[in-house]
């Protein structure tokens, strides 16, 4: 192991002490595939342009991947880091007309480029082909996705998230680094199928040995993951929605047999996520490349301009209310959690895995975002606090970095419930409304990490939330509020425990008749309380607004 791996595996050990978690080893393996190792670091990728050509019966594929690249220093290094997983294995590389040596390291090959100066574009054609790795439990475990829908048609797919775009294409599988200039997908698949993928056909042609060809490109930043092929018995309707930024084109594509059902169906539920999303978190990212929503065989998928579509046509997720309120059966989870993830998730993308929250947690919010716009502010209250059924507190949210690690599935409603105690704290819409639509306009079409948006929501709501951020995502302690009165209720003391040091979440505590702003800490404090405000320290009320334990102390002297 040489000096440079030995200290990897230090960070990680006392990261995972520090987490007080049973260490986990990381293998070489994860390494190469979460970091920006030499043979990653001197390249930037700008554009895609893959072609892929799937046999159902053998379940393998053909394909190529034509890299545009460029070159961001002088480099002393001529390897090129591509990542492709077994089973498929790559045939020939050619760069400016000239077959390029290779070697497989596991799921890494290196590739022997030429020398080049910095700033000079490159393009690079890698074809490659064999058995790709199947799904057997999509999305969860992701892989190609063979199946038959309910006519016993051939119908495939792909859910890669995870597990890495390298497991059916050969590519740059860091989220990190996102084609600047955008990528195409063509797909040469049987005349009785038609195929649908990210952004807009650009052309479709027969080739007259009984297979057409059709070309989907997109125009912005994609992650590697949600480049995805959507092959079966489909047709399409589509509409025009006016929206924030003008006209989006909304296209639905559907197994033939559905189409009906969709059409009275989807544009209801896809109209409502538009208003709801568009008020709270700024224009639909991706006008350019249009919105798609596309029946799919496994739940559902947030590709990018794509979103992948499996709930039946029925609300709730597969006819079950994650809240337990009653709320989520009023609209269906897919449409709305999977289009979220275009404002969090696609269009702000995280550069490493372990700071995934930012896609999930943003996006769990969404839901509660939706059922405020739709239903009212009681309804949104009563779903976000719903969705605590289902944290686990089992680790912390942000796992370590650079090994493609994800956190605790908490990423989901604990962050979710996070966001919305910091949206209580603040007691001010208008401002919470404008930084979630910040993010999304300063960060447009960027990769972050975790600290970057956690400054930025502190910056621009003017209070230092860090300690929030790290209680809730570095930790699995649930912060205890602990508050008693004095003799005649005339004021009340508080504090925090069960937290980190310096743990300071404000609290705005209301109903109907009054209301009190604290900001207490891991320190006793106290206010004075008017007679109005005392029913406010309840600690029921307080559990319903907040992801704390409120304690009502008796045993002070």
């Amino acid at each position: 192991m040489n000096k440079k791996h030995l200290l990897v595996f230090i960070f990680l050990g006392m990261n995972l002490i520090s987490f007080g978690q049973n260490p986990k080893i990381y293998t070489l393996a994860d390494t190469l595939r979460g970091s920006i190792t030499a043979e990653r670091q001197w390249w930037d990728v700008l554009r895609y342009d893959i072609t892929v050509k799937p046999d159902y019966d053998s379940k393998t594929i053909q394909g190529s991947n034509s890299i545009t690249y460029k070159v961001t220093k002088e480099k002393n290094n001529t390897k090129m880091q591509i990542d492709l997983q077994s089973p498929l294995v790559i045939d020939s590389v050619i760069q400016s007309g000239k077959k390029l040596s290779f070697k497989k390291e596991g799921s890494v090959w290196y590739i022997e480029t030429p020398k080049s100066k910095a700033a000079a574009i490159h393009k690079i054609d890698i074809f490659y082909q064999g058995k790709v790795h199947e799904a057997i439990n999509a999305p969860w475990d992701g892989g190609w996705i063979w199946t038959k829908d309910a006519q016993g048609n051939p119908w495939m797919t792909v859910a890669c998230q995870g597990l890495g775009a390298s497991v059916w294409y050969p590519c740059k599988d860091h989220q990190s680094d996102e084609p600047n200039k955008g990528a195409s997908l063509t797909m040469i698949v049987p005349n009785t199928l038609t195929a649908v993928a990210n952004g807009r056909l650009e052309f479709k042609k027969d080739n007259n040995d009984g297979t057409t060809a059709y070309k989907w490109a997109v125009v912005n930043p994609i992650s590697n993951y949600c480049i995805i092929p959507y092959i079966g018995r489909y047709v399409n309707f589509k509409e025009n929605y006016k929206g924030e930024k003008g006209n989006l084109d909304l296209n639905y594509w559907v197994l033939d047999y559905n189409l009906e059902k969709a059409k009275s169906y989807m544009p209801t539920e896809v109209h409502n996520m538009l208003k709801a999303f568009e008020y709270w978190m700024g224009p639909y990212p991706f006008y350019e490349d249009g919105y798609q929503l596309i029946e799919t065989s496994h739940t559902g998928m947030e590709h990018q301009s794509a979103v992948s579509y499996g709930n039946h046509y029925k609300p709730g997720y597969r006819g079950n209310d994650g809240s337990g309120t009653g709320w989520g059966m009023k609209w269906d989870f897919i449409i709305i959690h999977e289009s979220g993830h275009e404002w969090f998730g696609n269009n702000i993308t995280t550069n490493d895995l372990a700071d995934m929250w930012v896609h999930e947690g943003f996006t769990n919010y969404s839901e509660t975002l939706f059922v405020d716009y739709i239903f009212g502010e009681q309804a949104g209250n009563e779903y976000n606090a719903g969705t605590r059924k289902g944290i686990r507190n089992d680790k912390p949210i942000i796992p370590v970095y650079n090994v493609n690690a994800q956190g605790s599935g908490d990423m989901y409603p604990k962050a979710g419930n996070m966001i919305h105690a910091i949206r209580h704290g603040i007691d001010n819409d208008e401002l919470f409304r404008k930084v979630i639509r910040g993010l999304g306009k300063d960060f447009y079409h960027q990769t972050v990490t975790s600290r970057q948006v956690e400054d930025y929501v502190s910056k621009h709501l003017n209070f230092n939330y860090g300690k929030i951020f790290d209680q809730y995502l570095r930790t699995i302690q649930i912060p205890n509020f602990e508050f008693y009165f004095n003799a005649d209720k005339t004021k009340v003391f508080y504090r925090y425990t069960n937290c980190v040091k310096g743990f300071n979440l404000p609290l705005t505590l209301k109903n109907n008749i009054s209301k009190i702003k604290i900001i207490p800490s891991d320190n006793w404090q106290n206010t004075v309380l008017t007679k109005d405000q005392q029913p406010l320290f309840d600690a029921e009320s307080i559990t319903k607004m907040y992801y704390i334990n409120p304690v009502l102390k008796t045993d002070i002297k």
